[in-house]
């Protein structure tokens, strides 16, 4: 799962004509808002129609920032007083009251887990401790066997189980969304835009986004995905988007490399080690974000061959992107492309 404070998405929003577009009626007008900031270690931004008579920018801005920062007190893994981390100091055989959408995240969770064969597992933080990509990590480097078989005691999503409302552990693990919590927070932003009378706007959350509607001038909302290159940009698609959440994960930012390896921040919880294969991302497109953000990170986890395997049977529209030794080699699921080409209501 990855750290986004690292990761870097491969999307960038097209707003064509500047940051602010009117159109002019008789008596009306709309205007395309803006505002954003940081959050859960990264940025987040919101791009907004406003028509006439709906809410100006500082009572959105209220609305949206209401949300973040109830994401962070309940699920931030860089801050002793979360629900989360109260919960992941707690030792083996212990239970914790936690707020309903920390059992949601876990029962989701449970089930990528399961659809992956373990591979995908919200319990990974101490090994990404271990292996310094995590809040306590210390040095990048590959850990002692001893101690890396140590620490894979403490990882695995079958430790977890509910108890009405209450998350309890049966072994000492710690749980970690980074996979998924910025997906989740998108989908509560959408819900609270849309319960505020807005119906056109771009949410954006480290790089996990959700477009609905269109700008003012009648143009789609759109976005560019990118090759995961470290000295540039470079727009390889243009996607339309409406309805749909998006998410990018890629093991292309943040890795160490050590006796001429290559290690990743991204884990396989069966393993205990980084991912190893050529799949340095995977973009995906989902009516909910939050499970376009798992998937993205479930499918990165999988592999170019069964990752690819798994969208094409359960319908996911993908995007893998492969090294190669000429470069990049990119591959597009069938739902993808009816997407890509209009047709996603098909999905």
């Amino acid at each position: 799962m990855s750290n986004p404070q690292a990761a870097a998405p491969l999307l960038r929003t097209l707003l064509l004509g500047g940051a602010f577009v009117l159109l002019a009626g008789c008596d009306n007008t709309d205007s395309l808002e803006q505002f954003g900031g940081p959050t859960q270690g990264s940025t987040y931004s919101i791009r907004y129609v406003r028509h006439v008579g709906r809410p100006a920018v500082a009572e959105v801005r209220h609305e949206v920032e209401a949300i973040l920062a109830e994401v962070d007190r309940q699920m931030s893994t860089y801050r002793g007083d979360s629900d989360i981390e109260r919960f992941n100091e707690l030792p083996a055989h212990s239970c914790q009251v936690v707020p309903a959408p920390i059992l949601e995240l876990v029962r989701i969770g449970e089930q990528l887990s399961m659809e992956s064969d373990g591979g995908y597992d919200l319990t990974v933080e101490p090994l990404m401790n271990l292996w310094g990509f995590g809040p306590q990590g210390r040095e990048q480097k590959v850990p002692d066997a001893a101690k890396l078989a140590e620490v894979r005691q403490r990882v695995g999503h079958r430790y977890l189980r509910i108890d009405g409302d209450k998350l309890c552990k049966d072994a000492a693990v710690e749980v970690d969304f980074n996979s998924i919590a910025a997906g989740y927070t998108v989908d509560r932003i959408v819900d609270r835009l849309k319960g505020m009378g807005l119906d056109s706007f771009l949410a954006d959350v480290t790089g996990e986004l959700k477009a609905v509607g269109r700008k003012p001038d009648g143009s789609p909302w759109r976005i560019a995905l990118e090759l995961p290159r470290d000295d540039r940009q470079v727009a390889q698609r243009i996607v339309v988007l409406d309805g749909y959440g998006v998410s990018t994960s890629g093991d292309y930012r943040n890795y160490f490399e050590q006796d001429g390896k290559r290690y990743s921040h991204t884990f396989d919880a069966r393993t205990g080690a980084p991912i190893t294969h050529n799949l340095a991302s995977v973009t995906v497109f989902h009516p909910s974000t939050l499970m376009a953000n798992g998937l993205s990170t479930l499918l990165l986890v999988l592999g170019p061959e069964r990752g690819w395997e798994y969208a094409e049977t359960h319908g996911i529209a993908a995007s893998f992107v492969m090294r190669a030794d000429t470069g990049f080699v990119t591959r597009t699921s069938q739902a993808f492309e009816r997407l890509a080409k209009g047709d996603g209501h098909d999905m």
